[in-house]
């Protein structure tokens, strides 16, 4: 498939469904070769390939936990091995546990801030390195409005989501003389599977707070991720693309 990303490779955490297969959508129908990650669910992450197939683009599974260092350095390995090259990372994997902070658990905010954060930490070190090697990269990572707003019983998802962005500005500093951008985008209230449980009474109050009037899709999402991954982003480090409708201003 020809397009601005063609003979790049693309590695998605989280791509097996919702933004993240967005991702994987839109990044293949560019041209990049995508390796989709996921944790548990081959059945999500084989259906994701296969509308990528459909569509002529070029599709691989990478099962592995962003949580779990070794794991990582070892999945993505494997890539550098088989590609000679890392194009193009994005750090979308994430999970929520909410719960007020007088009830939340300890273990429920280690599991958020494992996979949210540090699992952004190990699978950029591992990128950087491969990327270093080619003067070339993008990094996005994905973090959220609630990073910026607070959220009430999303004390943990929001600590975890604002360290990204700190993260990334902090990254951006020390690759961009080596050809690599780190960016992040911050989605706004998505209709996803996060999202499902929501009434229709909580999905009207919700938009209310919208400019826009609805919320966002995964393709909105993905549309930014795409731009900022694409060489037309190259003077663009250090940024947080706000995707939200309005909803923060």
């Amino acid at each position: 498939m020809t397009g601005p990303l063609a003979g790049q490779t693309a590695v998605v955490t989280g791509g097996s469904r919702g933004i993240g297969r967005a991702i994987v959508l839109q990044l293949a129908a560019l041209g990049a070769e995508v390796f989709v990650n996921y944790v548990s669910n081959a059945a999500a992450a084989d259906d994701t390939i296969a509308q990528v197939t459909a569509a002529g683009g070029r599709a691989q599974p990478l099962p592995f936990d962003v949580g779990d260092a070794p794991a990582v350095k070892a999945a993505l390995g494997l890539v550098v091995d088989r590609q000679g090259r890392i194009d193009i990372f994005v750090n979308n994997a994430g999970l929520a546990i909410d719960g007020l902070v007088l009830r939340l658990k300890d273990d429920d905010w280690d599991r958020v801030l494992q996979t949210n954060l540090t699992g952004v930490f190990h699978c950029a070190k591992v990128a950087v390195r491969a990327m270093v090697r080619g003067r070339y990269g993008r990094i996005v990572n994905i973090t959220s409005v609630v990073a910026a707003m607070g959220n009430a019983g999303q004390a943990s998802y929001a600590a975890a989501k604002a360290g990204v962005v700190g993260f990334t500005r902090s990254l951006a500093r020390e690759v961009a003389s080596r050809g690599i951008t780190v960016n992040a985008v911050a989605p706004g209230l998505v209709d996803t599977d996060m999202s499902a449980d929501l009434t229709e009474g909580q999905r009207g109050a919700y938009t209310s707070l919208i400019p826009v009037g609805r919320m966002g899709t995964p393709a909105d999402v993905a549309s930014a991720v795409a731009f900022l991954s694409s060489p037309a982003a190259g003077y663009i480090t250090g940024h947080v693309l706000h995707v939200n409708g309005g909803l923060y201003m």
